[in-house]
């Protein structure tokens, strides 16, 4: 189906409750890959769920983890899928045969993984109350320096190329690095107006454009441009960088969850911590456009927009809701001559409706020009703009959809065929386990995931031992 022909003449938003994504796991943390085909869903239990998006099915389910994933990352093909987790490993799964190829272990907890937008080799770490780190897949890992050493990165990212990343801290400052040497480009500081700065909360890039978003403690998001960040030939800007827009809930002052561009960049989706309600703004207006409104009593834990079309897929109390436009049909689109009509109304026969020939209708046109040949091109692929960004970019070797293979057991009687396949699954669970050595790093460090989970237990033991000191006074 040619995506040019999903494009929608009107608002291009989600407005309406599409239904859920039913599996028997408790959702966290969801993904979507480049072209928006496949879903990846990270579980409570440790596994991936990688649903086919345009069937609204499973394709596959990657038994990654043993502890919750909190993070997900597509490659740029859509053929290795990152994963973090709580207990603090990192792996890189292969999507089509579902195998881990690596997996690295961490002294500490960590927020967020990402892979190079262009670079498939390595892969950002933005750890806990430590430096980020850049960390290649054969292991290697470099420190992107701190300007204060008593303030490590809060959030960290990749920009749209890959060629930056932007580092903020809990004091209101970002920082700008390269990519590949690591040097700091510049810095700017993010303020509300007076000479006070609130803390980074999040930074999120648009897939189109040069525009970035900043989510702080102040629960306000600014809209920046990266032209006007960046050094311009190599001179340091002598002011701050003004945002573009400044866009926040004036009535409720709500505190912002995740934050998201859509896929063409022009509107921007904020999730509320409080309650599972999503906000629409209009990027190059600043002005609200709608409010999606969830279950109440839910609590939201991720948003995230499909890269060609208008939907947005949350997570909130381990399920995964799905919003889209509402869908009027309109039937005399399908045909010019169809008329829709709202009552009755007598049917007048034409005079020559029935008629084996028509005597009326126009004459025919020259049998020359229907005989005209005309060579329709089958073979060449054209390369589709709405995939497209303002570079060139490879299109080759894109992984759109996963092949669901049938299960059924084999009956041999042959010991020998089934100790060879047992051999054969021991040597595909084999994978490279590298241990990443911190130096300083805090160890003790839990992960906000499980904060929720520590503080049930200690309740319910306090609770126990009251109970136990009753019934021994009773005694």
């Amino acid at each position: 189906m040619n995506i040019e022909l999903l494009e929608s003449f009107g608002q291009n938003y989600p407005e309406d409750f599409d239904g859920t994504l039913d599996f028997t796991s408790v959702a966290i943390t969801c993904q979507f890959n480049r072209r928006g085909t496949l879903l990846a869903v990270g579980c409570n239990d440790g596994r991936i769920f990688i649903w086919d998006f345009l069937t609204r099915g499973i394709a596959k389910i990657i038994a990654a983890h043993v502890h919750p994933v909190c993070s997900l990352s597509w490659n740029r093909t859509g053929h290795l899928l990152l994963s973090a987790s709580t207990d603090n490993t990192v792996c890189v799964f292969n999507v089509v045969s579902g195998d881990c190829l690596m997996k690295y272990r961490f002294p500490s907890p960590f927020i967020k993984v990402q892979f190079n937008p262009r670079d498939s080799s390595y892969f950002l770490v933005t750890l806990l109350k430590y430096p980020s780190l850049l960390v290649n897949i054969n292991g290697t890992y470099h420190e992107l320096p701190l300007d204060d050493p008593n303030e490590p990165n809060v959030v960290s990212s990749f920009d749209r190329r890959g060629d930056h990343v932007y580092c903020g801290n809990g004091k209101g400052k970002i920082s700008i690095f390269k990519s590949c040497t690591r040097e700091l480009v510049t810095s700017f500081r993010v303020t509300n107006g007076s000479a006070s700065s609130s803390a980074i909360r999040q930074i999120e890039f648009a897939r189109r454009g040069t525009y970035f978003l900043v989510s702080t403690a102040d629960r306000i998001i600014r809209v920046y441009d990266t032209n006007d960040v960046l050094p311009l030939n190599g001179e340091e800007r002598k002011t701050e960088p003004e945002p573009l827009q400044k866009l926040q809930d004036l009535v409720n002052r709500t505190l912002w969850k995740k934050c998201c561009f859509s896929g063409d960049g022009e509107y921007i989706c904020a999730g509320s911590s409080r309650q599972h309600s999503l906000y629409i703004w209009e990027k190059s207006i600043g002005n609200l456009v709608k409010i999606l409104h969830g279950t109440k009593g839910e609590m939201l834990l991720d948003v995230v927009w499909h890269p060609v079309r208008p939907l947005i897929a949350s997570v909130s109390s381990g399920v995964v809701s799905i919003w889209s436009q509402t869908q009027v049909e309109n039937w005399s689109a399908f045909a010019p001559d169809f008329k829709e009509l709202d009552e009755n109304v007598e049917y007048e026969e034409r005079e020559s409706e029935y008629d084996l020939e028509d005597e009326d209708k126009s004459i025919n046109r020259s049998k020359d020009a229907d005989d005209e040949e005309v060579d329709v091109d089958v073979t060449s692929i054209q390369p589709i703009q709405a995939f497209m960004s303002s570079d060139d970019e490879d299109e080759r070797e894109q992984l759109l959809f996963l092949t669901i293979t049938p299960e059924f057991d084999e009956v041999e009687d042959n010991t020998e065929s089934k100790e060879n396949k047992t051999d054969q699954k021991n040597e595909k669970r084999e994978t490279n386990v590298l241990d990443i050595n911190l130096p300083n790093a805090p160890i003790n460090e839990i992960h906000p995931l499980n904060t929720g989970i520590k503080r049930q237990t200690s309740s319910n033991a306090a609770l126990s031992s009251t109970g136990s000191k009753s019934n021994s006074s009773k005694k």
